[in-house]
């Protein structure tokens, strides 16, 4: 079968490799309909050191069950199913306190032994904790908005819950990727009061209001935090979901939010310290978020998407095959794509 294969920072490659094929009795086979180039996927396209034996790519997908092992239950031949970006069993101590993200027995996409879902089929370890079936046809128009239930919907979920958003609450988000865009979508859903986005593309901050941003700041750094303060009256925002990651954003994101507030951050983080450690102390915030549950809030989010409340596969703005990915990649990197949808 055909794959993405990435070799080193800048080198991605579509090829042949081994077909994927079930090794225990807990796998699914999955045929992939469609997948997605995540924004997280450009940290090692900007700075992987270069390896011979490659690392297979993406962890985004939905795709039809060809085969499921002889221990699973959940699945069968001929389901439609979205994969989370990461697997797990389901029955662990942290998936019953509905962090799947920490599974004793989970595991990602991409691993060694272990296919990446930016390919024509995937081997799906723990099938039963992991896939969820969709109620809907391989074709429906609705596929693209499911499709970010595996990641980007889930992780702005996520951010939006760990800076605890809710009604009467004014939310900021850092951010105007796809991530930043579902935390736009996450926190009106959640019933923030006012949703204020810090980007500067305007094309994308231009969708955010359609997602229910009140109000735009292009500042950055400071002039952001002014900003957000200046529209805050003085105060900051209670609530910061912070969607991309870098020092420099973690503390815009801390300068933006009021004392006894909360930051959800979600963004990979740039180093091993944590910024603006003392300011969040002195100003008493709560600094909560991580790798995003998906397999948690997919049940969840997945009526408001099969109902057409909330409409996340709008991030998705260029669609390629397998063929393109690799031009995919540098399109997202060079930022003339927000978001990738590959169709094998």
């Amino acid at each position: 079968m055909r794959a993405t294969v990435m070799y080193g920072a800048g080198d991605v490659r579509v090829e042949d490799v081994p077909d994927a094929r079930l090794i225990e009795p807990t796998d699914a086979l999955v045929r992939v309909t469609s997948a997605a180039i995540c924004g997280s996927d450009l940290w090692p396209y900007k700075s992987m050191e270069p390896t011979p034996e490659g690392r297979r790519m993406g962890h985004e997908f939905i795709g039809l069950v060809e085969e499921a092992g002889a221990d699973v239950r959940t699945v069968k031949r001929g389901d439609l199913v979205v994969a989370p970006f990461l697997w797990s069993d389901g029955t662990c101590v942290f998936c019953r306190e509905g962090l799947h993200t920490s599974c004793l027995h989970g595991g990602r996409y991409g691993d060694p032994g272990v296919d990446g879902g930016q390919g024509e089929a995937v081997r799906v370890p723990q099938a039963d904790g992991t896939l969820v079936a969709l109620p809907v046809e391989a074709n429906d128009a609705l596929l693209p908005s499911l499709l970010t239930l595996s990641d980007v919907m889930s992780t702005g979920h996520h951010a939006a819950l760990s800076a605890r958003v809710g009604p009467g609450k004014t939310a900021v988000v850092v951010g105007d990727g796809a991530v930043g865009l579902c935390g736009v979508i996450a926190s009106k859903r959640l019933g923030a009061e006012r949703v204020i986005l810090l980007g500067r593309n305007p094309a994308r901050t231009a969708l955010g209001r359609e997602f229910g941003a009140d109000e735009v700041v292009e500042e950055r750094g400071e002039a952001a935090v002014e900003r957000v303060r200046e529209l805050t009256g003085g105060l900051g925002a209670h609530s910061v979901l912070e969607c991309v990651g870098p020092d420099d954003a973690v503390l815009t994101a801390i300068g933006c939010a009021r004392d006894g507030g909360a930051v959800g951050r979600v963004g990979i983080p740039e180093g091993d310290t944590i910024p603006g450690v003392h300011q969040s102390f002195f100003a008493n915030l709560v600094l909560a978020g991580g790798p995003a549950p998906a397999r948690a809030y997919i049940e969840e989010l997945l009526p408001d998407v099969l109902e057409g409340t909330i409409e996340p596969g709008r991030v998705f703005d260029r669609t390629t095959g397998l063929d393109g990915v690799p031009d995919g990649y540098r399109a997202m990197n060079d930022r003339e794509a927000l978001k990738v949808l590959v169709e094998p």
